[in-house]
């Protein structure tokens, strides 16, 4: 284990963290609020343990696989760590266990919070743009960013970029790993601008920008007690386009640019597009189909509000325009299915990942057909290439390890004496780090109400979820911490 390394790159990443608090500073200085201060202290703390752990020289620059995981899984909960402080430094959040919980929520894009809508709008400005900024901090990726401007690895950083960014698989859009986290970063940066400009036609600059960094990371956290409910039908739409379009793998924006739309309709993005349609049409249906006195739609309302929510829910955001947990069963599971499914692998949602998803069907077809014919080989394939041993293998231990994960998480969460259906999805919203479930924790809850163990147990989801499981499972593997 290459300690110094991992030291450095901790060193960094809290002096970037200390960059990043620049944001709600100028917001405060904008606003005139003391709150400011807060964010000022917490800056110095940042810029001080960093500086010491980048003090001396690294003789060994380099990452293989075992420090890629330990640096990415430590680098989240120390970011975390110091992200917490602004929040309780100014007293919003008293517990320090809330601001942990607020904070991780924010960097992993989850959107889930102990505060309640009143609380919601009567923070600072400042720590409302510090909770939208976390999403598109976390959104791409931290450590992707700092790749983009520090070569920290001697080459082999691409054992950071694969043990950050989701999906089964991560591959190089160009030969140099810091090119690649350069063009994802601009094409991200580009996108949110876009979001930006759409939105500030509509709504004030403060919304339109907390609104674009909350989407492009497709993390949710609104700065409205009714989420993006009271906003006009405009906004509700360009928000609805932009969750999807952020949910889609990064690559094929770059295939796109280089001209080569054929392959940038991959066999996942087809896939994901075919699903979001067919959520949206069977919601549809069912929410005018069903008569209910809880609520009364138009077919346009329900077209609006079903889009929307899938969107939403399956791009991991989180954004709500109506209580989707008082409608018709049917709807309500069609969205619980698509927390676990997610978005495209290479994008800034969360879940499962339409690839794995993919995978996996792949391969209990081929099975059976196997069972039919012995001697038949086949191979699973995506977009007609061959899909590696060590991929599919990736995917079937995930599949694993997630449900351990949930199945011991719904376990713990119980011992608060929840009802089923909130334990339920308030671990399934925090491991696929979409925000809202149903129940308590519905688009008109919170998790405020669960004990400090039950937080602690979702910060490690929300972890858990946003880094694929293993980097935060190795960190309590003693394999991990040999020489």
């Amino acid at each position: 284990m290459n300690f110094q390394v991992i030291k450095r790159t901790l060193g960094w990443l809290l002096i970037f963290e200390a960059i990043f608090f620049l944001v709600p500073m100028l917001t405060a200085l904008v606003y005139g609020e003391l709150e400011g201060i807060d964010f000022l202290l917490s800056a110095l703390i940042c810029l001080s343990a960093g500086f010491l752990l980048t003090r001396g020289k690294t003789k060994n620059n380099a990452v293989y696989a075992k420090e890629g995981f330990v640096i990415v899984a430590l680098s989240w909960i120390v970011m975390s760590l110091f992200g917490a402080l602004p929040f309780w430094f100014s007293g919003v959040v008293p517990s320090y266990v809330d601001a942990l919980f607020e904070t991780v929520s924010g960097f992993t894009t989850t959107g889930a919070s102990i505060l309640y809508g009143n609380e919601i709008e009567g923070m600072p400005k400042c720590l409302l743009m510090w909770r939208s900024f976390t999403h598109w901090v976390g959104g791409m990726g931290v450590l992707v960013f700092i790749l983009a401007f520090l070569p920290l690895s001697g080459g082999q950083n691409i054992n950071i970029m694969r043990a950050e960014s989701p999906g089964p698989e991560v591959s190089k859009l160009v030969p140099k790993i810091r090119q690649t986290a350069g063009i994802l970063y601009l094409i991200y940066a580009v996108m949110t601008v876009l979001m930006f400009v759409m939105l500030v036609f509509d709504m004030p600059v403060f919304d339109a920008l907390t609104t674009a960094f909350a989407t492009a990371g497709t993390g949710g956290f609104a700065i409205k007690g009714d989420s993006f409910a009271s906003y006009s039908t405009y906004s509700q739409i360009v928000v609805t386009v932009f969750m999807i379009l952020f949910s889609v793998n990064f690559a094929s924006y770059y295939l796109v640019l280089r001209g080569r739309f054929k392959e940038s309709l991959t066999e996942e993005v087809r896939a994901f597009f075919i699903i979001v349609i067919a959520a949206i049409s069977l919601i549809t249906l069912n929410l005018c189909l069903t008569d209910s006195a809880a609520y009364e739609y138009t077919t346009g309302e329900a077209i609006k509000h079903s889009a929307f929510s899938v969107a939403s829910v399956m791009s991991t955001t989180g954004f709500a325009t109506a209580n989707f947990d008082i409608w018709p069963v049917f709807s309500k599971t069609v969205l619980v299915i698509l927390m676990f499914v997610g978005a495209c692998a290479g994008s800034t949602g969360g879940g499962m990942k339409v690839s794995r998803m993919l995978i996996w069907g792949k391969g209990v077809t081929n099975d059976m057909k196997r069972m039919l014919h012995p001697k038949q080989v086949k191979k699973i394939t995506m977009d007609k290439r061959v899909v590696g041993h060590e991929v599919v293998r990736g995917a079937n231990t995930y599949l694993v390890a997630y449900f351990m994960i949930y199945i011991a998480s719904m376990l713990l969460i119980a011992l608060d004496c929840q009802d089923l259906v909130t334990n339920f999805t308030s671990v399934a919203t925090t491991i696929n780090n979409v925000g809202p479930g149903l129940g308590a924790v519905g688009p008109n809850g919170n998790f405020a109400g669960f004990t400090a163990l039950s937080k602690l147990v979702y910060i490690f989801d929300m972890l858990a979820g946003r880094l694929e499981v293993f980097p935060m499972l190795l960190l309590f593997a003693p394999n991990t911490w040999k020489k």
